[in-house]
């Protein structure tokens, strides 16, 4: 059984505890479980008190069963499923007596709904405590009453927050904003537990959701019309800001909490039933589902030969390159406890990376996503250095220098020298091979890529570099410091820009030739960022630096040939040191928050432009054209097992690109399409620009 219930001394207790699983989730038999047993609690009048628990390790409810919301395809059926969990939810409302949800772990999306139901709300001091409606990441929106209960308990500014963001809170977040009534300490939390409910069954207890007391700009937003339309208003403006209206579900969660103020229960839980019916039967959420189920999938794997190796936590680690992406680096290593040492050739360029790492802390002290004084501790625990002393006692060494390949030798030679035999050592590479650094060691069975993307504090991707020389032991370690880091890794093949670089970059130097064609630089980045990327191709150049771009362009050509060689435009603002944002100039001109395309590109462009600036845009195939390079290339690198699965491709374009993750992922999108679609077009280009960069790879029938 998922649920065990039992009374004793008049108090009924319902213990979730779903067989053979980590976590406990709301399924349809699971639910209908709990209507019986509510209904047997309705029918004891004895029971003076129901108390709703766990018995899983820091798991209350982890959420409605995904596999049913995946499966859903009609709006009646959506529609169903929601009135259905309402209704059981109803009737642990309206019980008439006290009901407390004890929240010792993960309360999300269906858990968090049926705790609000609850009369009370209980949480233990246990960092595990997460409590939130994240249904917005799956394309829906609350389907229990999470939009009714939520902003009642805790009122319309908090509620929008929550819910609107996917946001997830700690159990100190919760009491702060009313969310949870009781905090309780983890030791001994029964006994707390038990005072608890001889407080609320006493004859004195008359409170019921008790919410916190509201400054006066808030009451006037969410008590007054005019307040309410403009919190609204606001809120709107916010969600389109972020998500460019790819994603509908914020703005019906926002259409949908506005509809219900005022509204009485039955009323409100119908608009909710209905919007989550439309939205659940949409491709969107079948994407955002999808890479859901990646993401879960990818989380649990582990490489072949490491699935029982212990792994030996990692206490201290160095960087050797102190730029930005070191800085980076190391801010990261240390907000996760980790000791960090920087070793760079002079004082000035390790004060760069202090700087990188300060200002990303200055960033989330100021956001209030961390406290003054623990910025300034976890600062503390990155130090600096000239030479490699101390590196003898670190487990973990990235090398972060300058990406050629003669340099990355010699540190290596250096690095095999000063460290223990225990000591893994990495490469923050983005093309070159590890291979031929790994052979400059005593050992190459501690090499492995260990390849971040920019800025490293935001990207979750990492990608994992093995050599035919990387121990299982050495992969073991590696993977298990990207989750402690909280990245997401892919285990990637040694081979020339691996897997994110290689098809990233002949996307933009298609863009390049687009760009030499007539096609203004804001017309090509809004061609992509219409379709849903984060930013456009040259926004992206920019931002990477067009010194990078060009170098890892050369290092494709040199290994894979002409469908690499950068454009004459490219290499032409790369030698007017035109390097992007932090040249303050690139493809666009930055000047504060402001950016205009470049002028001096555009002169640039009448001495190489290739065919009739005037000629008429077909922004449909430059689109295409694009795209359908990523496609290809990604093909070969499935042929080549670079990666072994489609699906790994298509988790790394959306966390290592931001590729939409609406759209399911790249080569989810291109089934989306149609291949042989997509071939004929291929065809249709290597004829038209008489080029083989178009040649379709035969493994896209594959894909087929």
């Amino acid at each position: 059984m998922s649920i065990n219930f039992r009374i004793e001394n008049t108090i009924a207790t319902i213990e979730f505890d779903q067989p053979d699983s980590k976590v406990n989730l709301l399924s349809s038999e699971v639910m209908k479980n709990l209507d019986d047993i509510l209904e047997e609690v309705r029918n004891k009048p004895e029971v003076k008190a129901l108390v709703i628990t766990s018995a899983k390790k820091d798991v209350f409810i982890a959420g409605a069963d995904i596999k049913e919301i995946e499966g859903i395809r009609q709006i009646e059926e959506g529609e169903e499923k929601s009135k259905s969990g309402q209704n059981i939810l109803n009737k642990l409302e309206d019980l008439p007596i006290p009901t407390i949800a004890v929240i010792n772990g993960v309360a999300l999306g269906g858990g968090c709904e049926l705790a609000l139901a609850c009369r009370y709300r209980v949480a233990t001091f246990n960092e595990k405590v997460k409590i939130g409606l994240p249904e917005v990441n799956l394309g829906i929106i609350p389907g229990f009453a999470g939009t009714y209960r939520l902003p009642r308990l805790i009122g319309l500014t908090q509620a929008l927050k929550i819910i609107l963001a996917g946001k997830v809170i700690s159990g100190t977040e919760a009491f702060k904003i009313g969310l949870i009534d009781r905090l309780i300490p983890q030791v001994g939390w029964r006994d707390h537990l038990n005072k608890f409910i001889e407080e609320v069954t006493t004859k004195s207890e008359k409170r019921r959701n008790s919410k916190r007391k509201k400054d006066f700009i808030t009451f006037l937003l969410e008590e007054t019309k005019i307040g309410q339309t403009i919190l609204f208003s606001q809120s709107r403006k916010n969600v389109l800001k972020i998500t460019k209206g790819f994603y509908p579900a914020p703005l019906k969660a926002i259409e949908v909490i506005q509809k219900i103020q005022g509204l009485p229960r039955p009323q409100a839980l119908q608009i909710e039933a209905k919007v989550f019916a439309q939205l659940v039967v949409t491709n969107i959420c079948k994407n955002l589902v999808r890479v859901f189920y990646l993401s879960e999938n990818h989380r649990k794997f582990l490489p072949p030969g490491t699935e029982s190796i212990k792994v030996k936590p990692i206490q201290k680690c160095a960087i050797v390159g102190a730029g930005i992406m070191g800085g980076g680096i190391a801010q990261l290593l240390s907000s996760k406890g980790i000791w960090t040492r920087i070793k760079d050739i002079n004082y000035d360029a390790i004060a760069k990376g202090f700087q990188a790492a300060k200002k990303i802390y200055q960033e989330a002290v100021k956001k209030k996503k961390l406290k003054a004084f623990d910025a300034a501790n976890k600062m503390a625990q990155i130090t600096g250095t000239l030479d490699l002393s101390g590196f003898r006692n670190c487990d973990f060494v990235i090398e972060a220098v300058v990406e050629n390949m003669e340099v990355k030798k010699k540190v290596f030679q250096e690095l095999s020298a000063a460290v223990s035999p225990e000591t893994i050592l990495c490469t923050n590479t983005s093309a070159l091979s590890v291979t031929e650094m790994a052979q400059q060691t005593k050992d190459p069975s501690k090499v492995v890529g260990f390849h971040f993307f920019n800025p490293v504090h935001r990207m979750p991707l990492v990608e994992i570099i093995k050599t035919t020389f990387t121990s299982p032991e050495t992969l073991a370690a590696s993977f298990a410091l990207a989750r402690r880091l909280d990245k997401t890794p892919v285990l990637v093949k040694d081979s020339c820009g691996f897997l994110v670089n290689r098809i990233l970059l002949g996307y933009i130097n298609e863009a390049g030739r687009i760009l030499q064609e007539g096609v203004p630089i804001e017309v090509i980045d809004k061609i992509m960022s219409d379709f849903g990327m984060p930013m456009g191709p040259f926004t992206l150049s920019d931002e990477v630096g067009l010194d990078v771009g060009v170098k890892v362009l050369h290092i494709l050509e040199n290994n894979f040939g002409e469908r690499f060689k950068p454009t004459d435009i490219f290499e032409k603002i790369y030698s007017r040191g035109f390097l992007g944002r932090k040249a303050q100039k690139g493809f666009y001109v930055y000047k504060d928050k402001e950016k205009i395309p470049n002028p001096e590109i555009v002169k640039m462009l009448g001495e190489i432009r290739r065919e009739d600036p005037k000629k008429k845009l077909d922004t449909d195939e430059y689109l295409r054209r694009m795209l359908y390079l990523m496609i290809n290339e990604a093909a070969r690198c499935l042929e080549e097992k670079v990666v072994e699965t489609p699906e790994t491709v298509d988790l790394a374009m959306i966390f290592g690109t931001g590729f939409p993750a609406f759209r399911g992922g790249l080569l989810n999108y291109a089934r989306s399409v149609g291949m042989d679609k997509i071939i004929n077009d291929l065809i249709q280009f290597q004829e038209k620009f008489h080029s083989d960069r178009f040649k379709p790879n035969l493994y896209l029938w594959y894909l087929k």
